[in-house]
């Protein structure tokens, strides 16, 4: 997969973003406690008459007091990041660099990856100037790849700064396109012009029939042979009629409401094991179908359906490619789901397809208000291979009553006249295959 940065994120050889650490400093818990300590000693030495005690309170003291002495006087730590470019498949080199001022003996990172918990890191001054991270980039679409907050730490440990704003490096990760070789049309091509054979009488298609010459029919469509044998009388003449060639309306339909994984016990997870999501195989779907359709001369268009601001109208052209391609790119889960008041209008005689993991009705329920308008309906389910070990046995007894829930939605669909499409199963070009083969009316 191919990476590449937001319009507002720095290059390599731009100035890149700064955040300034926190200018507070806060006192290490070791010198309280030091100083406690010494203090209870000091009143025991005292009230016991122990002189052992003193001994012990002495040094403790001392430490304490040094280390409140010894306050750093500036900001604790500002860094920057510059997002570099692919050292390896699939990985993005950041270079980091933390700068702190004054007296301290070490820097604090907070480092946090995306799917990955936050690890901390303890480094010295010198080493916090030269930091370069190898992130991994298992998803694609828009993602912080990388996150590092820095304070710094006084001598002895004994101040600790205040954790500034955090520096991020963000990237938007295009999602590889799969090769479609066969490509779903609409029941009717309503189109004027286009690489599909229509229904309809026209030029530039295959051959239809042989009809009476009428007016309007062109002189060089005249059959002599047909005419010599079909003609009744004299002046009556025999035209070789084709079919016209149409284009196709397509729209692609993302359910982004929700990014589920393949591992069950990391749908509720904070930060679920790396692998491959169901919006990662809706975006590959997505630019796949239109990547081929728009090789095919057709129109594309798109819909979030968490999003009806990012609505793009079936239309043809590279720059309205690249425009889909983008809107595809910048998908992401909004957390929360959101219901549509109506059904989005589309294009008359579009086919539709609807990327969707069906856990929920609306999806099915657009599908299935959109094949009541006499589109067709492709319903392709993105839910990744699960895994269930990890499941304990009422959570594996509610995974199956989801399981049911889902499969009905699904049979709805079939009941319908919509049609599945599973993209992640290793038969999916000879289901893309069988849903290309022309339909016969009955």
């Amino acid at each position: 997969m191919s990476l590449w940065s937001r319009a507002r994120m720095p290059g390599p050889r731009e100035r890149p973003d700064a955040a300034e650490g926190g200018s507070g400093w806060s006192l290490s818990p070791a010198v309280a406690a030091a100083a406690i300590v010494a203090t209870v000693c000091l009143v025991a030495a005292f009230v016991m008459s122990r002189l052992e005690l003193l001994l012990v309170a002495a040094p403790l003291l001392l430490s304490a007091l040094a280390g409140w002495s010894s306050r750093p006087e500036s900001a604790a730590a500002r860094g920057r990041l510059v997002v570099g470019g692919d050292d390896e498949v699939g990985r993005v080199r950041v270079d980091a660099e933390v700068e702190a001022d004054g007296r301290i003996d070490g820097v604090h990172l907070r480092i946090r990856r995306a799917d990955r918990e936050p690890e901390d890191a303890v480094v010295t001054p010198g080493s916090a100037r030269r930091l370069r991270f190898r992130v991994a980039a298992s998803h694609s679409g828009p993602q912080r790849i990388l996150s590092i907050a820095a304070r710094g730490i006084g001598q002895d440990a004994a101040w600790v700064g205040d954790p500034g704003v955090p520096i991020a490096a963000e990237r938007v990760v295009r999602p590889s396109a799969r090769r479609v070789r066969s490509l779903p049309l609409p029941t009717r091509l309503l189109g004027l012009t286009g690489g599909h054979v229509s229904a309809r009488p026209g030029d530039g298609g295959e051959f239809r029939d042989i009809d009476r010459f009428r007016p309007g029919d062109r002189l060089r469509r005249i059959d002599w042979k047909a005419t010599a044998r079909l003609a009744q009388r004299p002046g009556e003449l025999y035209v070789r009629r084709t079919t016209a060639t149409s284009d196709a309306a397509v729209q692609l339909v993302v359910d982004a409401r929700d990014d589920v994984p393949g591992a069950v016990s990391g749908w509720a997870a904070a930060y679920p094991r790396p692998g491959v999501t169901s919006l990662d195989l809706a975006r590959e779907a997505a630019v796949s179908l239109a990547g081929a359709y728009a090789a095919a001369a057709d129109r594309v268009g798109f819909d979030d359906l968490s999003d009806a601001r990012r609505a793009l109208p079936p239309r043809a052209g590279a720059r309205h490619l690249n425009r889909v391609l983008r809107a595809i790119e910048l998908t992401t889960a909004h957390g929360a789901a959101t219901e549509r008041a109506r059904a989005p209008r589309l294009a008359q005689g579009a086919v539709v397809f609807v990327l969707s993991t069906f856990l929920d009705d609306q999806a099915t329920r657009l599908a299935l208000t959109w094949r009541a308008a006499g589109h067709r309906v492709v319903a392709v389910d993105v839910l990744p291979s699960r895994s269930v070990d990890e499941l304990a046995a009422r959570e594996r007894l509610a995974l199956r009553v989801v399981d049911l829930e889902r499969g009905l939605r699904l049979d709805r669909l079939r009941a319908a006249g919509a049609e599945l499409l599973v993209w992640a199963s290793p038969d999916r070009d000879v289901v893309l295959r069988r849903l290309a083969t022309p339909r016969r009316r009955p």
